[in-house]
């Protein structure tokens, strides 16, 4: 047995993404004449880009702050730091090219815009997933279901044979509404333990045999 497909998410699980966000959203900050809190950074971990700077809005107390110039700054400050180069999370590389090596479908399911996926890619490599979806491009983002439901039926597999591969909060409650089996593994936030859930310290030493255990796991 192994899974029907295998979706993963990006920042944070992938490659170590959310610290970029997190520089450029305090240069953002400092441009808003605030400082961003340890605490409104972490609550926007795996959400929307509209949640996001609901939350960047309040903590700095500015409610009626225009969000369209803030939110063409942050994309264009977080693509040049996505051009500089990717740091791949452990095992994260070795991971996805074992699934790809032995044939298992794989979509790419992130919260982060199509403009700025496409510039990951050339780090991810875009031949690396049958499918992406952007969270530009749900109606409704994690951690709706919708993202995991979507990806599962671009690539024809019921979504209760796939493996979800997460790191936030957010993104675990996406991939668990859907029906997919999750492995979690923390980056940015500590995860509390829920049913369904298999959770690890790293993707070191994960490899498809392991993936396929935990759709038969209780």
């Amino acid at each position: 047995m192994k899974p029907a497909a295998v979706l993963f998410d990006m920042d944070g699980t992938l490659v170590d993404s959310e610290s970029v966000w997190g520089d450029a959203l305090a240069e953002l900050a400092v441009r808003a004449g605030g400082v961003l809190s340890d605490s409104a950074r972490l609550a926007m971990v795996g959400t929307s880009m509209a949640r996001s700077m609901q939350l960047f809005r309040d903590d700095l107390g500015q409610p009626d702050r225009p969000e369209a110039p803030d939110v063409h700054w942050l994309t264009e400050r977080v693509r040049e730091l996505f051009a500089a180069g990717m740091v791949w999370r452990p095992g994260a590389m070795e991971l996805l090219s074992a699934v790809r090596v032995a044939g298992i479908p794989t979509a790419l399911v992130t919260s982060t815009g199509r403009s700025l996926v496409e510039v990951a890619l050339k780090t991810l490599g875009p031949e690396n997933f049958d499918v992406v979806v952007c969270g530009d491009e749900v109606q409704k983002p994690k951690p709706d279901p919708e993202p995991y439901v979507t990806a599962a039926a671009l690539l024809g597999v019921p979504i209760t044979a796939c493996v979800a591969v997460e790191d936030s909060p957010s993104g675990v409650a996406s991939a668990l509404a859907a029906g997919a089996r999750v492995l979690a593994v923390p980056a940015e936030l500590e995860l509390t333990p829920v049913d369904g859930v298999h959770m690890r310290t790293t993707l070191t030493g994960v490899d498809p045999a392991y993936l396929a255990t935990l759709l038969t796991a209780v």
